[in-house]
């Protein structure tokens, strides 16, 4: 018997070397970047797959998981904090922002997945020790004791004001919005509670990939021989694949003849493409066309009918993805980095115009849960005059007889309708035209005569699109 054993003192523990879980280390590093950069997940996290993958000990499950975990934690932020905020003695912006990565990383798991409450534990306190140190692995683990005390329901009815006093601050917390987002969707549908649950809901819903197959070179056909694809629902040239589905593992996206793009964002291009001319239709113009996905499609559009597309965007770096983009399409094209405020064309020379602005991207939170948090009312008032000196130019450019599509992809009312409103003042030689019948088969488009896309009706991003058309010179 050792000397200390005879003293009553019990034997030191030894140490033991925290165990590296190379998923969960993953998506910690992602949720890292997304902070402290400002990145999106969607660029950050596949070359940490890839790189991952590159190792025997990690599989397409382990893939599956750590995107899991990464869009979830990013998609339900907002929950989670008023979660952490009720199981911690501080406020938590004192809480360190690594150590509020873990805890949220841990609270989606046990609040947002089927994994086993002993285990979400204990895998997220190793991963704090293996990425924060013994010392606040501790503080990591007592703050999981606390949340796993509750299922997500009923932390909702903890921290969620009741929907009867404060309606837009109870759906934010339930639905893990800024109350201001949920103030301005909710005056987009025009009021009433279950849209604005659906949607909110909608955002919170990983969706899938879809894939445009661009015409001439692509066919909706051959992408459909993808396991498990699916036709897209309203875009002839849509088409979704299985969840989960690689994209750059189809060969016509490695070739170029198929690309990436949201269903809305194509019905965009097809309706602008489709409105009836007066005159000729010979000159197309997307005006602001980084980084190059509606260009694409615009421009195998324009081929077919024997036009040409100029694709014009102001980004040098923007105007080289738009070229990767159109390379190979069977018509005349041309790109050129420009700013479309000040264009080098002149007034008149084109039938057709695309201006597909800046702005918040509130109809893409699906794709980019993080934008949610970034955005601000502020940013409005940004992008305010870039819209309307956008809009302005694009009517400049088109002839009489011409078309011009203004497009966001954001519902906000003070980035669609109310641009427009005001740029039609100074322009009473243009007249807005009834975009619906051109998106034929696609319901609830509203009462027109603009479009609005939802997420949670039609399956897109929320993708705004207002046709006009130059009557007198």
């Amino acid at each position: 018997m050792s000397e200390q054993s005879r003293r009553g003192h019990k034997p030191a523990k030894p140490y033991r070397r925290p165990k590296k879980d190379p998923v969960r280390i993953l998506a910690f590093e992602a949720l890292r970047a997304v902070d402290e950069r400002d990145a999106y997940a969607n660029l950050v996290l596949p070359p940490l797959l890839r790189k991952a993958r590159e190792k025997d000990d990690f599989d397409a499950r382990d893939a599956a998981l750590a995107t899991e975990l990464v869009y979830g934690t990013l998609r339900r932020q907002g929950t989670y904090d008023a979660v952490i905020a009720a199981c911690v003695d501080r406020p938590l912006r004192e809480v360190d922002p690594p150590v509020l990565d873990v805890l949220s990383l841990g609270a989606h798991q046990l609040l947002g997945t089927r994994i086993p409450t002993h285990a979400a534990v204990s895998a997220t306190v190793e991963l704090a020790r293996v990425v924060l140190g013994d010392g606040r692995a501790k503080f990591v683990n007592a703050v999981l004791r606390k949340i796993a005390q509750n299922d997500l329901d009923g932390w909702i009815d903890k921290v969620a004001p009741p929907y009867d006093e404060d309606p837009e601050d109870h759906l934010a917390v339930v639905h893990s919005h800024p109350r201001w987002v949920v103030s301005a969707l909710w005056d987009s549908l025009g009021g009433g509670r279950a849209g604005i649950e659906e949607l909110l809901a909608a955002d919170n819903e990983r969706p899938r990939v879809t894939l445009v197959a661009r015409p001439g070179r692509a066919t909706a056909e051959e992408l459909l021989r993808e396991e498990a694809a699916e036709a897209g629902r309203w875009s002839p040239y849509a088409v979704r694949l299985a969840e989960g589905g690689e994209p750059g593992a189809v060969d016509a996206v490695r070739e170029g003849r198929a690309g990436v793009q949201d269903e809305g964002s194509q019905l965009v291009a097809l309706a602008l493409a489709n409105a009836p001319l007066e005159g000729p239709d010979t000159k197309w113009l997307d005006g602001c066309a980084g980084p190059g996905g509606k260009a694409a499609l615009l421009g195998a559009l324009a081929a077919e009918r024997g036009a040409m597309l100029l694709a014009s965007e102001k980004q040098p770096h923007r105007a080289g993805l738009v070229a990767k983009a159109l390379a190979g399409n069977p018509g005349p094209y041309q790109v050129i980095a420009a700013d479309g405020t000040r264009p080098p064309w002149r007034p008149g020379s084109f039938d057709r115009v695309l201006v597909d602005v800046p702005c918040t991207g509130l109809g893409a939170l699906r794709r980019r849960p993080e934008a949610r948090w970034r955005r601000r009312p502020e940013d409005l008032d940004n992008f305010a005059p870039l819209q309307r000196a956008l809009l302005r130019t694009a009517l400049d450019s088109v002839r009489v007889g011409g078309v011009v599509g203004y497009a966001t992809c954001s519902p906000h009312l003070a980035e669609t309708r109310v641009v427009v409103a005001d740029v039609l003042k100074q322009y009473p030689d243009a007249e807005l035209l009834d975009a619906r019948p051109l998106l034929p088969g696609v319901p609830a488009l509203g009462d027109g005569p603009d479009i609005q896309l939802w997420p949670h009706v039609h399956g897109t991003d929320a993708m705004y699109l207002a046709l006009i058309r130059r009557t007198a010179g």
